[in-house]
């Protein structure tokens, strides 16, 4: 059974109208909001966008999604998890300061901000998925615990899963650090010169694989299980995170962690996904620039399958001319695999829609509706 994807096209922005009104028409049109209760604690998932990234989700729009939610009855916060890379959100003070600067302010946006890991990102529940990859997941406890959540999603490029959009956001955005490491890679952290031997990794691995000796950490690799929450918690950056994984099995791993964060969700019929196909950037919102965009902007789509409204706006995106003099190296023509022709990374954003299916995520089968 095809799932319905609803469409508003940006070019249907004019006199009389703009993209505020363009973003309620379709959320109303699609009805996904109908299923929020009085009462719900409804966590609005985005992205931040890391400090100097100017093409992350504007606050504007956000306050619209506030908006629809209030009229429901329901009670929407804002949230995201900590990064496990070091930088603007790597734990949930500089996160908030973070998102405050570019523009989330409560004043701004008329919700709190609730980081859903925690302070270092050890808040995490325990998701049982059975899956190929991963029998539990860690999924950051304040979304996990919400009643409702609407997942706003930024389409961009990823180096590793070709392009970022809902399922992505599910993944990365609602696991904890150690969750985070997880996806990336199926190896263990490593400890640089840079450790002062302050003992504090040492008290929060669970399996205590880590001890101190002479004013160094050492990390006995048979005991460690690779749960990356030492990474969290070294004060000096000094346990560094392993990034290698085959770029198809990452893409396993991720959809995987979407479906132990949204399942239940979506069984409840309690989640909604908004993508926000504009300003399409060849890199994700994690860094702390913003190059050239790859193609004209597309619009926005509504949708409560996580995995049709990202096929649909793949493929939305592919059915535009790719933007000349940018790191769209390939397939500028439209119709072309334009995630794949940014830098020629060859990558095949596929394997998210196939695995996606396979697991019951959703369906990369779609009736496109347009509004």
């Amino acid at each position: 059974m095809k799932s319905k994807v609803f469409f508003a096209d940006r070019r249907k922005v004019g006199k009389g109208s703009n993209l505020l009104m363009l973003l309620e028409n379709v959320i109303d049109a699609s009805g996904t909001l109908d299923t929020i209760a009085k009462g719900d604690l409804t966590a609005i998932k985005l992205h931040f966008g890391e400090p100097g990234n100017t093409t992350f989700l504007q606050p504007v729009f956000v306050r619209k999604i506030v908006e629809k939610v209030r009229s429901k009855g329901g009670d929407p916060f804002l949230t995201d998890s900590n990064t496990l890379y070091f930088g603007g959100r790597d734990n949930s003070v500089n996160h908030m300061n973070s998102a405050i600067q570019n523009g989330f302010a409560y004043a701004v946006v008329d919700a709190p901000i609730i980081i859903a890991d925690g302070l270092r990102g050890r808040n995490t529940e325990k998701i049982q998925i059975n899956k190929k990859h991963f029998k539990e997941v860690l999924i950051a406890g304040e979304i996990n615990q919400s009643d409702a959540m609407i997942v706003l999603s930024h389409v961009k490029g990823h180096e590793l899963a070709g392009f970022g959009g809902a399922v992505k956001n599910l993944a990365m955005g609602c696991a904890s650090a150690a969750g985070k490491q997880q996806q990336h890679s199926s190896t263990k952290p490593m400890i640089k010169e840079t450790c002062i031997g302050c003992s504090k990794c040492t008290k929060w691995c669970r399996v205590n694989a880590i001890t101190v000796t002479d004013k160094k950490a050492i990390l006995d690799y048979s005991k460690c299980v690779g749960c990356g929450e030492c990474i969290a918690m070294c004060p000096v950056h000094a346990i560094k995170p392993q990034w290698e994984t085959d770029g198809n099995d990452f893409q396993e791993r991720m959809t995987e962690y979407a479906y132990g964060a949204a399942i239940e969700k979506i069984k409840a019929k309690k989640i909604i996904f908004v993508n926000f196909v504009m300003n399409v950037t060849p890199h994700c919102d994690c860094k702390s620039w913003s190059d050239a965009v790859i193609v004209p902007d597309v619009g926005i789509l509504v949708s409560t399958d996580p995995v049709a409204i990202d096929k649909a706006s793949v493929d939305l995106i592919n059915a535009q001319q790719g933007n000349k003099g940018t790191l769209l190296t390939s397939n500028l023509e439209a119709g072309g695999d334009k995630f794949a022709g940014v830098e020629n990374r060859g990558i095949d954003t596929k394997v998210q829609f196939n695995y996606g299916m396979e697991i019951g995520l959703g369906s990369y089968e779609y009736d496109l509706i347009r509004i």
